[in-house]
């Protein structure tokens, strides 16, 4: 679908995709689990008979590696599409739960009911799993949805249009691509529920618009997740999965390390250990960084140039450049770069990066590493490095996060049985496997009475039933 139309027109087509979902949602609540299992699987096939086209797709996006679009894009929703497959029949059951004794005769189950219209506005870091993956859910849940791909990343955009009308009726899965006025337009529909991924500043938006409605939303959003990496930890380890989770996708995904909070008797090594571990990265054999075929570009110029302009202010304010630093306007490329010497003045340490660029603090302290952490929003992710497990658990019980990793980074989302998402700034409800089915779901209590009755506490309230009430309150 089209939405460079008038903007008239456009709200028009949006409505009335919106209107016949609606008539049809009612009877989508009623598909079975082989019903959705079938739907989804036809994604699962389509993204593999098509896998070189999506690599195509966003390496013409932003030169996204075709590795890293096996490993962060289909790895991801095939592990979500099997894990659904598997449990979906299991979900959809009514879950009895226990009656206490004073509701004796009656029995309770929840049953997870699909909310109805649906709608998902993807980012453009992550542009097919970061819509396909909730798709899959929001089917599994048996709803009906409307997407939004990013129209920063164009070419993959095409693609899921193509996708989505060769697989599903519009009354079913209907796709709008188009800039911000069209996920404008979309926020003024009193939708059942919003998935939106993307920035916290976008999320309030999307949170105020929903509302309006009283619309449910799940905000997958971000923020400065930092890593702690303190005087046990595994030097040369902890520096090539810091350098992994830094860098991969250019550093633009919502929970790469945004700062590094370090040992002070551990940073020499550690900045040495980077170094090499950078160059062998992409830079192996004496190349430069820039003819790396396993590295990706900043999106577009205005992220290039938001990038490049953290990294000046910082440096005008005292910081220094000790790895990397170099840029090409030309090409969007911004090589890793880590900056030392940073102040809390600094935008770097002050807004979200999103880009191939490492703060580093040193610290002497748990507490005062601790201090600098909590002093902040709370982030979507926060890395501990440590083999020391008192460390480790003083950290965790002194600190929040939507989810942390000890030892490594990323690898959270990859698990479908953690739940995914943020606390409060860096995002609201929770993904990933059963966690995204509920997130799609309304949560139905039903309860059935079997036999008896509670007649016996009804008016007129004799001394005979004040009696009864005060010993079911006190003793069921």
């Amino acid at each position: 679908m089209n939405a460079s139309l008038p903007q008239t027109d456009l709200r028009d087509d949006l409505r009335a995709a919106f209107d016949r979902q609606r008539r049809f949602a009612p009877q989508m609540a009623l598909t079975t689990a082989a019903e959705r299992i079938e739907r989804i699987k036809r994604v699962q096939q389509w993204m593999f008979a098509h896998q070189s086209e999506l690599e195509k797709a966003m390496y013409d996006d932003f030169r996204k590696p075709s590795a890293e679009v096996g490993l962060a894009e289909l790895m991801t929703v095939n592990g979500e599409i099997k894990h659904t497959v598997k449990n979906l029949k299991r979900w959809m059951r009514p879950q009895r739960v226990p009656t206490p004794l004073s509701l004796i005769g009656t029995k309770s189950h929840v049953y997870h009911e699909p909310k109805g219209n649906v709608l998902i506005i993807a980012p453009w870091n992550y542009p097919f799993s970061l819509i396909v993956k909730p798709l899959v859910s929001a089917i599994g849940a048996g709803n009906v949805c409307i997407l939004k791909p990013s129209e920063m990343t164009p070419h993959t955009a095409a693609l899921l249009t193509r996708m989505v009308g060769e697989l599903f009726p519009p009354e079913e899965v209907a796709i709008f691509e188009g800039d911000a006025s069209v996920s404008q337009a979309l926020l003024e529909l009193p939708f059942n529920h919003i998935f939106f991924t993307g920035s916290p500043a976008v999320g309030r938006v999307v949170m105020a618009a929903a509302a309006k409605h009283l619309t449910s939303v799940t905000l997958e959003l971000g923020g400065k997740s930092p890593a702690i990496v303190d005087e046990s930890a595994n030097v040369k380890q902890a520096a090539e999965q810091l350098a992994w989770g830094k860098c991969l996708n250019n550093g633009q995904t919502c929970i790469a390390p945004d700062y590094l909070l370090i040992h002070e008797s551990i940073k020499q090594p550690f900045m040495d250990a980077m170094r090499s571990t950078l160059t062998g990265m992409y830079g192996a054999d004496g190349q430069a960084v820039e003819a790396s075929d396993s590295y990706a570009r900043i999106v577009n110029r205005k992220h290039f140039e938001r990038v490049r302009s953290l990294v000046e202010d910082a440096v005008s304010k005292g910081a220094n450049v000790t790895v990397g630093g170099r840029m090409n306007e030309a090409d969007n490329f911004i090589e890793p770069t880590v900056l030392e010497n940073v102040t809390d003045d600094m935008r770097v340490m002050q807004d979200e990066i999103f880009g191939p660029v490492l703060p580093v603090l040193t610290y002497k302290t748990l507490d005062e590493a601790l201090r600098i952490v909590n002093s902040r929003e709370k982030p979507l992710a926060l890395y501990i490095h440590s083999r020391n497990r008192k460390n480790t658990q003083y950290i965790l019980d002194r600190s929040t996060a939507g989810d942390t990793v000890v030892n490594d980074t990323l690898l959270q989302f990859g698990n479908v049985e953690l739940p995914f998402g943020g606390v409060n700034n860096s995002g609201l409800g929770k993904s990933n496997g059963f966690f995204s089915f509920v997130e799609f779901s309304n949560q139905r209590g039903v309860m059935q009475r079997d036999f008896g009755t509670m007649k016996f506490i009804y008016p007129p309230y004799t001394d005979r039933v004040k009696k009864l009430i005060n010993f079911f309150a006190k003793y069921t």
